[in-house]
């Protein structure tokens, strides 16, 4: 068989070669660092066989998804070490995540920080054991036998063999796990190891479940990779919005109001507030989006009708019993069939579309409670949602222009170059999840790979991805932990305009269903919000900060000139207060650093003389005297521009 390797370099093997042997015969040192494979583009076992012509990957731990693999590995180091200290320990999962490994417990007692050092120790005892780790596949009964005491793992043996799925296992030693893999050959990389962390879980996420400890940790193949990884976390912790955001006062959170539920203080209102003119002003004035303002709620019927009720549900608040209640509310947790109601108020010809509906849109998602994150992932939120309603020949110019409002935004909140693209597929193996037809999916998923390639984006695909209804462009960032998350979608929707009767007249006189964009401009705002004080530690640019200008009379004797240079910032449109405290300037100097506000005016008796101001600047420091007008027309073009 003809494989085609890194560089485009084609070689013949013999076919039914593994990936691993591959490696090897290409060098030893690329065998030892080898943690998977990717055949044609699909993540693949180091034991797969190679059975005919294709192209080959080998992954390393310089790949993110060959470092991804020896925590996956990791992970069954740490539950091979829990079971060897622990016996009585239940396992639960224990996968890979995009910042290192973790696996859930079920015990008696939540392990202590002491109990983690020795877990630690047993799994650097494990990786110099250099244990082999055998794949093998058995039928349900055998499975259910072999996990016989671990009732965690016999629950998911059911789910996977009522799918019609094989029963994989991975054994090291005298220690055997339910698992899909990938994993690497042995425990030998796992050398240098460091548990971080041990939390309280429920288990499947589900607070009527059992109780889990669940203990996360992080491995490299050198120590020099750990340290470096863990002074990155340490960094990561220091401009975690959850931090930031508390300490200078942006959001709270209280428990009787409930988890996922976080306050804007007066400084992430006005955040908030700026974002939310800033879209709306680009999306009315620029890209021709028309506003509505619909209901935060709706009778069950209009999910029903939309598919949300049979595809969504579980993730809906719904006010009131199904089985009871003659009527039964939910809150919305998307905009799409209210803004299809506005469209189906009027008849519309051809000539009408596109119309572009835009709407500040708050929606209620139940989003489990071990998946809450500060402002990250809430349970109600904000989003700039919009629906673009159009002919069939509109759809590769309406995403473009979709695409390009997305660009613009990020570049103007500094966020563009952290931004990864990805296409959203449906999964044909899970056909519940979906409506439309298979034909359906292919033609959807094919014009938006089109568009994708006319506009040169550099992409990923993903099945299982999709909306319910239709493909989507998932714009991926990382918060400063590396979890990936979506904060931007551009959906294509082929399937709901004709469950809702949505037509318009074409030029022939015929009625016709349009297609559908489901868009947002810069996503959900509390999760922006969350990441721009992450991207900026809190020291956000100019013509996002809350307060933009602090003045600071050093005396009584300078309060009414202050005064008068506030008012004349304000009538500028400069966001800006005044500290008349009788405190010394040095303290209101660094207390408005410590605020991470842009710029500090400072006014002793010279200034007021002169009638100007001593400008310091958080980033640049003491910058002098200078007229009040001159540093008014530096900030103002500095809030204009949007400078970083």
């Amino acid at each position: 068989m003809k494989v085609t390797l890194k560089g485009d370099v084609v070689k013949e093997f013999e076919a039914g070669m593994s990936v691993y042997d591959i490696a090897a015969s290409l060098g030893a040192g690329l065998a030892k660092a080898a943690c998977c494979g990717k055949i044609n583009g699909e993540l693949v076992d180091l034991r797969t066989p190679v059975t005919e012509d294709c192209k080959l990957e080998i992954i390393t731990s310089d790949d993110a998804e060959g470092i991804k693999t020896l925590w996956h590995t990791a992970s069954h180091v740490l539950a091979q070490a829990v079971k060897r200290l622990y016996p009585n320990a239940k396992l639960g999962v224990g996968p890979a995540t995009d910042s290192g490994f973790f696996y859930d417990f079920h015990v008696e007692k939540p392990f202590t920080s002491e109990d983690l050092v020795k877990i630690e120790k047993e799994m650097q005892k494990i990786a110099k054991e250099s244990i082999k780790l055998e794949r093998f596949e058995l039928p349900a009964d055998e499975a259910k036998k072999l996990m016989a005491d671990e009732p965690f793992k016999q629950e998911l043996i059911d789910e996977h063999a009522g799918k019609g799925e094989a029963i994989s296992f991975y054994r090291q030693g005298e220690f055997t796990d339910l698992c899909a893999g990938p994993h690497l050959m042995d425990t030998a990389k796992v050398k240098a190891v460091k548990l971080t962390q041990c939390t309280g879980a429920y288990w499947r996420g589900d607070a009527e479940k059992a109780s889990m400890c669940r203990v996360y940790g992080v491995a490299y193949p050198k120590a020099s990779q750990l340290e470096e990884h863990l002074t990155r976390i340490e960094e990561a912790k220091k401009r975690d919005h959850n931090k930031i955001g508390r300490e200078l006062k942006y959001f709270c959170t209280a428990e009787m109001i409930g988890q996922g539920l976080p306050l804007l203080m007066p400084k992430g209102a006005k955040l908030f507030q700026l974002l939310n003119r800033y879209v709306q002003d680009l999306e009315e004035n620029e890209y021709g989006y028309v506003m509505t303002r619909t209901p935060l709620m709706a009778k069950s019927d209009l999910y029903k009708l939309s598919g949300h009720w049979d595809h969504y549900r579980d993730g809906m608040f719904v006010l009131g019993d199904p089985e009871k209640d003659k009527e039964v509310f939910a809150l919305r947790p998307m905009t799409c069939p209210f803004q299809y109601n506005v469209y189906l108020n009027d008849m519309h010809s051809y000539r009408d579309l596109p119309i572009r509906y835009g709407e500040t849109s708050t929606l209620f998602r139940n989003e489990a409670s071990g998946e809450m994150h500060g402002l990250i992932r809430v349970r109600q939120f904000t989003i700039s949602e919009g629906h673009i309603i159009l002919r069939p020949d509109q759809l590769e110019e309406e995403f473009r222009l979709c695409f390009e409002l997305m660009q613009r935004t990020m570049t103007d909140l500094g966020l563009i170059e952290d931004l990864s693209y990805r296409l959203s597929k449906w999964d044909p193996n899970n056909r519940e999840k979906y409506i439309g037809t298979p034909e359906m999916w292919e033609k959807s998923e094919g014009m938006m790979r089109d568009i994708l390639d006319h506009l040169g984006v550099d992409y990923v695909e993903a099945v299982g991805e999709a909306a319910f209804y239709g493909p989507k462009l998932d714009v991926q960032i990382k918060n400063v932990h590396g979890k990936e998350d979506t904060l931007v979608t551009i959906q294509i929707d082929c399937m709901l305009a004709q469950q809702y009767g949505m037509t318009y007249i074409e030029a022939d006189g015929t009625k016709q269903h349009p297609y559908i964009i489901h868009r947002t401009a810069l996503g959900c705002y509390e999760r922006t919000m969350a990441l721009l004080l992450e991207k900026y530690a809190g020291a956000l640019p100019m013509w996002l900060s809350p307060e933009q200008v602090r003045v600071l009379p050093i005396g009584d004797n300078q309060s009414e000139y202050a005064n008068g240079v506030l008012k004349k910032l304000k009538a500028a449109g400069i966001r800006a207060t005044i500290d008349e405290r009788r405190e010394k300037i040095g303290y209101k100097i660094r207390e408005a650093q410590l605020e991470k506000v842009p710029y500090m005016l400072v006014i002793g008796e010279k200034e007021l003389e002169a009638n100007a101001v001593a400008v310091r600047s958080r980033r640049d420091g003491d910058k002098g005297s200078m007229p009040v007008d001159e540093f008014l027309a530096l900030a103002l073009e500095e809030d204009r521009t949007k400078a970083k």
